[in-house]
């Protein structure tokens, strides 16, 4: 299984131009030479965007249609009982096609009249500052590829699925795309490396594992519980504690693994006031305040735009 490091695959390219995406063994398509390849392909195109441009199209294999509508149909029947109103409605907004695997530009059209966000590309992990940054602009960074078509209802790493039907879902919500746009802002605020990671933690336990009580019932929000297959089955499981970002901020987690603990918000009134609250006024101090055995430290700030290289 992946490590925390290892959430997407590495991609490295050399001097030449070659682009080559690192598999984990473990990885169901690690011995395919000819999903290898178009891993590869698919990720040389991210690399090669550049912002104004258009997302690339790529242009998806038979088996990487299948598999899309195989998950759509799945997760389609998932979410109808398990996802919470507003995501259920966003979804219906946003009708993204299950015949076939809609482009990035596609995605970004959909969601342009709804709440402004757009997609551009990214051929895996994305910094976090960059990643989080960016929803301050309504963008958001996204991998093109799909996982193998040897196990259509699994991936080990976030692939379109997760990145479209998981994320898009929520951005075509104003609620949510407004709490994205607020951690865009934070994100652009913080300076410490440590902050950064807080920040990040609690959009871990909300915004890709939040759940929250609805009409009796215990429903999620959370990009990562919508697009997994496996996950969205199990969530009701959990050990699930009281919506408490200073808690969220300071959990260990194991992505390799379901997550054993959620955090459940009352409403998404509350999800608005508390997530939204911190969102908006966290700063570099915000960890040390939410715990006084931690004291600052000056070695993981990261540099001002005006610090030398």
């Amino acid at each position: 299984m992946f490590t925390e490091a290892r959430l997407y695959s590495p991609v490295t390219r050399t001097g030449t131009g070659d682009v080559t995406v690192h598999l984990s063994e473990e990885h169901p398509g690690v011995h395919d030479r000819a999903y290898r390849a178009r891993r590869n392909a698919i990720a040389a195109m991210a690399l090669e965007y550049r912002p104004g441009d258009a997302p690339p199209p790529v242009d998806y294999t038979a088996d990487e249609q299948r598999v899309w509508r195989t998950v759509s149909v799945e997760l389609a029947r998932k979410h109808r009982k398990y996802a919470c109103a507003e995501i259920r409605a966003a979804a219906g907004r946003l009708a993204l096609p299950t015949d076939r695997i809609p482009q990035l530009a596609e995605v970004g059209a959909a969601l342009a009249p709804l709440t402004g966000f757009r997609y551009v590309p990214a051929a895996g992990l994305v910094p976090l500052r960059e990643f989080f940054g960016s929803f301050a602009e309504r963008v958001f960074h996204s991998t093109q590829y799909i996982r193998h078509h040897s196990a259509p209802l699994y991936t080990p790493e976030p692939d379109a699925v997760h990145e479209i039907i998981g994320h898009a879902t929520q951005l075509a919500s104003p609620r949510f795309a407004a709490l994205y746009e607020t951690v865009g802002a934070a994100a652009a605020r913080l300076r410490t490396e440590r902050a950064l990671k807080f920040l990040a933690d609690v959009f871990w336990f909300s915004l890709e594992f939040g759940v929250l009580r609805e009409e009796g019932e215990i429903r999620c929000y959370g990009a990562g519980l919508l697009s997994s297959y496996g996950e969205i089955e199990e969530f009701r499981h959990a050990e699930l504690r009281p919506l408490d970002v200073w808690a969220m901020g300071a959990a260990a987690y194991d992505i390799t693994h379901y997550q054993p603990v959620l955090y459940c918000a009352e409403s998404l009134d509350e999800i608005e006031d508390v997530l939204g609250n911190f969102f908006a006024t966290m700063d570099d101090e915000t960890p040390l305040r939410g715990n006084p055995l931690i004291r600052p430290a000056t070695a993981d700030r990261l540099p001002t735009a005006s610090a030398p290289d």
